[in-house]
């Protein structure tokens, strides 16, 4: 069994500039994100200084995160395919993205394009040794009128994996967004986890009196994104769920979300998940002394 890794999300455009801190601080992983556009960016010239930045620090890039819609834009299918060469120069083993969609109109509807575009996708991915994982973020979206992703429910899944049923093909899962739709994620958690490939480490709290009152169509707010330890999930449920299963890969803190540590509190609220997680792992790996 392998130390599941504590990591973090970096914003793509300001990576050079946050990186050092968060290595600084003992985050051991790396997820670099873009958020439907990689912004003009050179991935090349990028990852050149993200691993001299890193250097023999022992910090791994996992992920390589591009947020967008490839059903219903063909230069998001482009960019995707770039993330796909470059990877290798971040030592980056995880392409994380959306699933896509038809904006406005139902999940189903999309099923046979993301069928078409991610089969190529993930060809490709494999001829590089890669995963391709699917953030299960709903954006706003609903069943009915999706937005940028049908990804975001399990029903989706079930069609998605029968599309495109690939071992390098899964899910990028976080408690988090199963929670905003009133889904328990422990028994969840226990029944994908062969499909999950990478961890957003972001947790939620559901105010469950204003669900009693006012329902969830939206007249008042009933779930908030938090970071994990301010949340309402037990990590060591789920850290032990993800060890069961065997999964070795990293959890990386998805901040920038929670209600209350946020701006100026922002790495206040990220070394306390950094440090929590940790604890909810058992800390540091210490080796049989007898074994010697």
């Amino acid at each position: 069994m392998n130390q599941i890794q504590i990591g973090t999300c970096i914003p793509g455009n300001v990576a050079p500039q946050w990186l050092p801190h968060f290595i600084k601080e003992g985050f051991e992983t790396v997820s670099i994100n873009f958020h439907m556009s990689l912004e003009g960016m050179d991935l090349e010239e990028l990852s050149k200084k993200v691993m001299d930045m890193i250097g023999d620090s022992g910090v791994k890039v996992t992920t390589l995160g591009l947020y967008c819609n490839p059903i219903q834009n063909e230069e998001d299918v482009k960019q995707l395919e770039y993330c796909i060469e470059k990877a290798e120069l971040f030592g980056a083993k995880n392409i994380s993205t959306f699933a896509g969609a038809y904006e406005g109109r139902p999940v189903e509807e999309a099923i046979p394009a993301f069928g078409r575009v991610f089969r190529e996708l993930i060809k490709r991915a494999a001829d590089r040794n890669l995963n391709i994982t699917i953030e299960n973020c709903p954006m706003g979206g609903n069943w009915h009128r999706a937005t940028c992703n049908i990804g975001f429910n399990p029903k989706a899944w079930e069609l998605m994996f029968n599309e495109v049923p690939d071992k390098n093909f899964g899910l990028e899962w976080e408690p988090a967004h199963q929670m905003t739709q009133l889904i328990d994620p422990i028994p969840q958690l226990k029944k994908w986890l062969p499909k999950i490939l990478h961890i957003h480490g972001k947790d939620a709290t559901v105010d469950r009196d204003v669900v009693r009152q006012y329902g969830v169509l939206g007249a008042a707010r009933y779930a908030y994104d938090r970071t994990p330890g301010f949340g309402d999930n037990n990590w060591r449920d789920i850290i032990s769920i993800l060890h069961m299963g065997g999964y070795e890969g990293d959890i990386c803190i998805e901040g920038y979300h929670d209600m209350i540590y946020n701006g100026d509190w922002e790495m206040t609220s990220q070394l306390h998940a950094l440090h929590y997680l940790k604890w909810c792992r058992g800390g540091e790996f210490v080796p049989n002394p007898w074994n010697k």
